[in-house]
């Protein structure tokens, strides 16, 4: 890997020298715009808009539009004058627990590495923070742009996840937050089951970019002059729900069936607690015959089933 910034970690009167480099890269089938008889590619000039004169790149500078629609030039010099304190530093701000910082913040994410000289420190930091089960809450200026970031160890390495500032995060205003939403306890406790059946710990080893492998295959066949055969593709859905609570059942009986292969969904389901009050409930037809004493019981527990209204945004 090749740094792509070196500056040093800055933590009270401690300065650790140290090196930044990408974590992540996309693993993406990178195309050219060509001409479709020859394949021929497709080139772009820098023309001015005034004059339709190309511009050498020496030459383009950044510009800022006004409302009347005037344009104000910033050179390079410009950029250099405003005050980033923190541009050759990440700078401590303090140390807060991970749990606290909403992952919708997260931008970019870079590893860092000690100069030679400035292991020991490094190492003492990492230690120190690993045992506190908290992350660090820096600042840091990475080209010609302050950020906030976070400050955390990974498999023995400082990982620096540059953040959006507050004002950058939209505000979900949407109109269904407002509105009661009916939620019966039986879609609530099957949507629970489905989740339930669905739980597990998370290994990135289990999940693939399905879509680039089938690509790179059309790319192969492509220049081994082969047919590219096209996979089956399942039938999309209807997007409408006629039977949320069937659809649900059907939902955990599915996934029941991919994890045992079909054996545990081929067993008749048990019902315990609450959810087999459930079932039963809905089992029960409104012609369906009781006693009197019987009906009393029904009516109770249609009062505890019935329908809730509650807002949308309450319970996001």
């Amino acid at each position: 890997m090749r740094s792509i910034w070196k500056g040093a970690i800055s933590f009270g009167l401690v300065t650790i020298p140290v090196k930044l480099y990408s974590a992540t890269e996309q693993k993406d089938v990178s195309f050219h715009q060509v001409r479709r008889s020859d394949g021929s590619r497709i080139r772009y000039k820098r023309v001015a808009q005034a004059d339709g004169e190309e511009v050498p790149y020496g030459e383009i500078a950044k510009g800022y539009e006004l409302a009347n629609g005037e344009t104000v030039v910033l050179t390079d010099d410009d950029f250099a004058d405003l005050p980033l304190t923190t541009s050759r530093a990440i700078d401590v701000l303090q140390f807060v627990p991970l749990e606290q910082v909403d992952p919708i913040f997260f931008e970019k994410t870079y590893y860092i590495e000690p100069d030679k000289a400035g292991t020991k420190p490094y190492v003492l930091l990492r230690d120190a923070l690993e045992e506190s089960g908290k992350v660090a809450l820096v600042k840091v200026a990475l080209r010609n742009r302050e950020s906030l970031a976070t400050l955390r160890v990974r498999e023995g390495v400082f990982v620096l996840e540059t953040m959006l500032w507050p004002d950058e995060i939209r505000k979900p205003d949407f109109g269904f937050l407002d509105e009661d939403v009916e939620v019966r306890p039986q879609e609530l406790a099957m949507a629970g089951s489905l989740i339930e059946t669905l739980s597990g710990d998370f290994d990135p080893s289990d999940y693939k970019d399905s879509y680039r492998e089938a690509l790179q295959e059309v790319i192969e066949a492509k220049i081994a002059g082969h047919e590219v055969k096209q996979p089956e593709q399942a039938q999309p859905t209807s997007g409408t729900v006629v039977d949320l609570m069937a659809a649900l059942r059907a939902s955990v009986e599915a996934a029941k069936a991919g994890r045992s292969g079909g054996a545990e969904a081929a067993k008749p389901a048990k019902a315990t607690g609450k959810a087999a009050g459930v079932r039963k409930t809905a089992a029960k037809g409104p012609a369906a015959k009781s006693s009197p004493k019987t009906a009393s019981k029904a009516a109770k527990a249609g009062k505890k089933d019935a329908p809730k209204k509650t807002s949308a945004r309450k319970s996001a």
